[in-house]
């Protein structure tokens, strides 16, 4: 397996307020550790060694990854219905079956990390640290959101989280930017600079490539591979669909990303490599279960016994949550009052974001600049929309 298939603990995933509670009556046996097979074919390797495929973590925080998985899926489908109610306008993307790709990603990293993707960005958000409020009222436009209302569902940050980027692949090279500062200064962290793959054939994807491997930059270039970009399959856009070789120089792993097991391995390996050796490629093979975003319904490029079949057979948080019982992790009783609780917690934040104003109109022109920064004026459409700042 070579040097990075022992991997040493990734961090505790984080527990978030009322959510966690549900899951006490578990602590007395949280100290003890349990060993769970992610079976064969859970990863392919080119040019690398493959992580193992035996997992061993303690039982609150596998109970953990389930509890969050389930906040992010409320979360999205808060997100849902609030769209369809007119709450939130504009674009809006939902990870609905992709839940795996963040909160495996993240509880294989620590705070010193950081992370960037494109605007499927509201469970990176999330387990970067931003509330479940300050999500929805920022997809509501809310003064109180993550970014003052001003952002909306593709431009969210959090602390160690640049973004939400709006613009198809432009946030590789800037995650390929960051990995570098992260050099420069001999930080002991790496970058994960996520894209789809229909932002695989972009140009500046490989441009980043290249930089990242003449320097030996530490980032894992992570593509969640959903099988379709927008309403095109990926088969119909790329010669080569194997997007984990596609780094050439670069090597790559290819995982299952509807297994957070399996994706947490994978990144703890991939961190491990990358700050030691440079640049690696990761594919996440996950599915979208709603259109490319809310204006999109999702079934004019695909069948919907294609989604039912992927919901039935394929779902992250069904699949992990018989992984759990089937290894003596949690009851079912437990896990159910999991549900509960992360359904009553994102209720209550929705209840909570609603409630928030809008930002004052006069606050359209704040955060433009840096304050002190000197800049006069910012220009409008029309010389009669120019506003000076003194």
């Amino acid at each position: 397996m070579g040097a990075f298939a022992a991997l040493g603990q990734a961090r505790p995933v984080a527990a978030k307020g009322a959510v966690r509670q549900a899951a006490r009556a578990m602590a007395s046996a949280a100290d003890s550790a349990v060993t769970i097979d992610l079976g064969e074919n859970v990863f392919d390797g080119y040019n690398i060694d493959v992580p193992s495929s035996k997992v061993t973590m303690s039982r609150e925080d596998l109970v953990g990854l389930y509890r969050e998985m389930q906040v992010v899926r409320r979360l999205e489908m808060a997100a849902d219905s609030s769209y369809k109610h007119k709450l939130i306008r504009g674009f809006c993307h939902l990870c609905t079956g992709q839940e795996a790709v963040p909160i495996g990603v993240e509880s294989a990293l620590t705070k010193q990390d950081a992370v960037i993707t494109a605007y499927r960005c509201h469970g990176f958000t999330y387990m970067r640290g931003a509330s479940p409020f300050g999500i929805l009222a920022e997809l509501m436009g809310r003064k109180d959101g993550v970014s003052k209302g001003k952002g909306g569902s593709m431009h969210m940050y959090a602390p160690g989280f640049y973004g939400g980027n709006g613009i198809v692949g432009a946030q590789v090279p800037l995650g390929a930017g960051i990995a570098f500062a992260q050099k420069y200064r001999g930080e002991a962290a790496c970058t994960v600079a996520l894209y789809g793959d229909g932002a695989a054939n972009q140009g500046q994807v490989f441009e980043a490539y290249n930089m990242a491997k003449l320097w030996d930059l530490p980032v894992l270039f992570v593509c969640e591979n959903n099988k379709y970009g927008m309403g095109t399959a990926a088969s119909r856009a790329a010669a080569n669909t194997d997007y984990y070789t596609r780094g050439q120089y670069i090597p790559g792993i290819r995982v299952n990303g509807m297994d957070v097991l399996a994706v947490r391995q994978a990144v703890a390996y991939a961190r491990e490599y990358a700050i030691a050796n440079g640049p690696i490629v990761l594919e996440m093979k996950t599915y979208r279960y709603g259109g490319h975003s809310m204006s999109d319904p999702g079934t004019t490029y695909r069948t919907r016994e294609e989604v039912q079949h992927m919901r039935s057979t394929s779902d992250p948080i069904t699949g992990y949550k018989h992984r759990l019982l089937d290894n003596g992790v949690a009851t079912e009783d437990e896990l159910k009052a999991i549900d509960k609780a992360a359904k009553k917690s994102i209720d209550e934040e929705l209840a909570k974001a609603k409630a928030i104003p809008e930002p004052a109109a006069a606050e359209l022109w704040d955060d433009v600049y840096v304050k002190g920064a000197g800049v006069p004026y910012l220009r409008g459409r029309v010389p009669e929309e120019t506003h000076y700042f003194n």
